[in-house]
């Protein structure tokens, strides 16, 4: 239960980054960094499929993914479409391990200690789901502020 319930919001918000992603009317306004916004949406775009692909994808499903962090915030003018296809691939990832999580994986260890203290694996798939609505709700007021 707790699997689809997960599995609903991961991909929810991942199909509304996609939508924002491309609502923007002119592509280059994507990578606008002004005044004290430090983050364009396409890094914040980056990071969160990159963040999803490390934790979901490389820890839990053992997909093999290597992260590049520094890259998710130094990269610039991916074209849109690039970023809509690593969201769509972002979604498969979830889809496919989320499905095979057990009950007894949700109240393991996390396998890393990603704040420096142990944790259930619910409890950290549950604060990467804020995590992705947190930066999301940035990148739909990086939109309506920049995208003019």
């Amino acid at each position: 239960m707790l699997n689809e319930s997960l599995k609903q919001i991961f991909i929810r918000d991942l199909n509304k980054l996609h939508d924002e992603i491309n609502a923007y009317n002119n592509e280059s306004n994507i990578w606008i960094i002004r005044d004290h916004i430090s983050n364009s949406a396409g890094n914040l775009c980056l990071h969160l499929t990159g963040n999803i692909n490390h934790f979901i994808g490389a820890q839990i499903g053992q997909t093999g993914y290597v992260r590049h962090r520094k890259l998710e915030f130094t990269l610039k003018d991916i074209p849109r479409a690039e970023l809509i296809r690593n969201i769509e691939s972002t979604i498969r990832v979830v889809d496919s391990v989320l499905d095979q999580i057990s009950a007894e994986q949700f109240a393991a260890e996390f396998p890393i200690q990603v704040f420096g203290f142990p944790m259930s694996t619910e409890y950290f798939l549950i604060h990467l789901a804020t995590h992705l609505s947190y930066h999301l709700g940035q990148i739909n007021y990086h939109r309506r502020l920049l995208d003019q």
